[in-house]
């Protein structure tokens, strides 16, 4: 769309267009960490917009940042409110997480009011400024109007671009051509855009391709290494269809002919390296290579160095490390483990804990001498990895783990009623304390006396979202029984006796 020359002409486009979202949206924290910079939006947040029109304008700005990583080091967001008296929602500290971001602004209040964005834009300078020395960081100004009444702007958006913030607009309605292409930052067809309410989608991708180009450098990252492993990433450079990357990889000390050489595709943002040494020093290197019918090709190279972490489980160290190590006393919130102690001069021993696959890591320090400890405040039916590391004098680490599970909570039965419905029906009702996960059902047992040396036993197995049955054709003297059944185990059950046909 931004090669469209007139703005009549692109508003006339997106107007004509189907509803569909054009966005491809990329996992937080994957090509885009190597963006760091300050961006601040401007919202018209004005009466000449509708709340219809609002709510559109919050969910693209979601989507639109969606892929950056936010936080101090990466991407950090202001939003500054136009309206009658505008009002910054929320600074550059605000938020440190891509959910927090999402929430703050799909929850933003529309003010109403008029336009003062003369006054917003005072606001926004503030914001945006920076002490000397700090020039580097990189500063955005996005606007999102619907063009009406604008104001006075070019003087204070000339201020922000002499002090090198850039500045791009997206205009929602009818707006003068003339007056935002002297707004935005050159080049006018990147950074300038008209679309309609309904399909402001349309753009997203190519507003964020813009964004990338202003404040993203490119960057080679090294993530997650191991002793045999390791995953780069990058930030995407090729993107015209006619470009591969070639990887280069090996052990620093020895020649770059001898590394090993891969061929990859332009859709390629992230590698795993998984044929490495431990405790080992890497060198990696990323060319671009971008091949022009017109031109003579070109090449760009990205490099980082790293080092493999060391293979502390390796079979000549077991002697720095438990022989072994077991789990007891397991409960739903606990677990204790115990490990032999390691001979030698043992400082302490550090425990590490999580649940599995994914879980904050705890972890504690013990004295050389201990050789148990209990683990608390865990979650009931969780797998957990625990890992007891024997921290040595010599600063030599030996580490061994084991996977253990916590018990479910079993919750018992109560409020077990047994109310006549006919000469020879009960209905029964019960109740549970909790309907945990692991709750699979219930058995319902009921036993008919039929006389003092005799009896006939019957039952019937429940789903865990039903708490009443009926009950027919009974005898008088009728004893019922209702235990909840987990996952792994029963439950407590309750048992009751009908002592007559008329009465519970």
């Amino acid at each position: 769309m931004r090669r469209l020359g007139g703005a009549c002409q692109l508003l006339l486009l997106l107007n004509s267009c189907p509803l569909w979202s054009g966005a491809r949206d990329t996992a937080p924290g994957s090509v885009f960490d190597c963006c760091e910079a300050n961006v601040l939006i401007l919202l018209d947040s004005s009466g000449s917009i509708s709340f219809y029109e609002f709510s559109h304008m919050l969910h693209f700005l979601a989507s639109l940042l969606r892929p950056f990583q936010v936080g101090r080091g990466h991407l950090r967001v202001a939003l500054v409110q136009v309206a009658t008296e505008p009002r910054v929602e929320f600074d550059f500290n605000a938020h440190s997480s891509q959910n927090a971001l999402q929430d703050a602004l799909l929850g933003t209040p529309q003010l109403r009011g008029d336009t003062k964005t003369e006054s917003a834009l005072l606001l926004a300078q503030r914001l945006l400024w920076q002490p000397a020395g700090q020039g580097a960081l990189h500063r955005v100004l996005l606007w999102i109007t619907d063009g009406v009444e604008p104001g006075n702007v070019e003087g204070p958006i000339a201020a922000l671009h002499k002090e090198g913030v850039s500045v791009l607009a997206v205009s929602t309605g009818h707006t003068n051509y003339q007056v935002f292409s002297k707004v935005v930052t050159p080049p006018i067809n990147q950074h300038l855009y008209f679309v309609d309410p309904d399909y402001m989608d349309i753009i997203s991708t190519e507003l964020r391709e813009a964004i990338t180009e202003l404040i993203c450098t490119e960057c080679l990252d090294v993530r997650d290494v191991t002793s045999h492993s390791a995953m780069l990433h990058w930030r995407p450079v090729l993107n015209d269809g006619r470009g591969e990357y070639e990887l280069q990889y090996g052990q620093k000390h020895w020649s770059i002919d001898s590394h090993r050489k891969l061929t990859l595709s332009q859709e390629h943002t992230w590698l795993e390296l998984t044929d490495l040494q431990p405790d080992t020093h890497y060198s990696v290197r990323l060319t671009t290579h971008t091949h022009h019918t017109t031109h003579t090709p070109t090449s760009k190279t990205l490099s980082r160095a790293f080092k493999t972490l060391p293979d502390v489980l390796r079979p000549d160290m077991n002697v720095l490390r438990p022989e072994t190590v077991t789990v007891s006393e397991s409960g739903p919130d606990r677990l204790r483990v115990s490990w032999t102690l390691v001979p030698g001069r043992v400082d302490r021993y550090r425990v590490e804990f999580g649940a599995i696959p994914r879980g904050d890591v705890r972890s504690m320090m013990l004295s050389g001498s201990q050789s148990s400890v209990l683990l608390t405040q865990l979650h009931p039916d969780t797998h957990y990895l625990i890992t007891i590391i024997a921290l040595h004098s010599s600063g030599q680490e030996g580490a061994i783990s084991v996977k253990a599970c916590t018990q479910e909570v079993f919750s018992a039965v109560h409020d077990l009623r047994l109310t006549p419905m006919g000469p020879d029906t009960l209905k029964v009702d019960w109740a549970t304390q909790e309907q945990g996960a692991g709750l699979q059902g219930y058995w319902v047992k009921w036993e008919t006396r039929e006389h003092s040396s005799s009896s006939s036993l019957s039952s019937r197995y429940l789903p865990a979202q039903t708490l009443s049955t009926v009950l027919t054709h009974l005898k008088p003297s009728t004893r019922v029984c209702v235990s909840p059944v987990y996952r792994t185990a029963a439950g407590e059950g309750l048992c009751c006796t009908a002592q007559s046909h008329t009465a519970a």
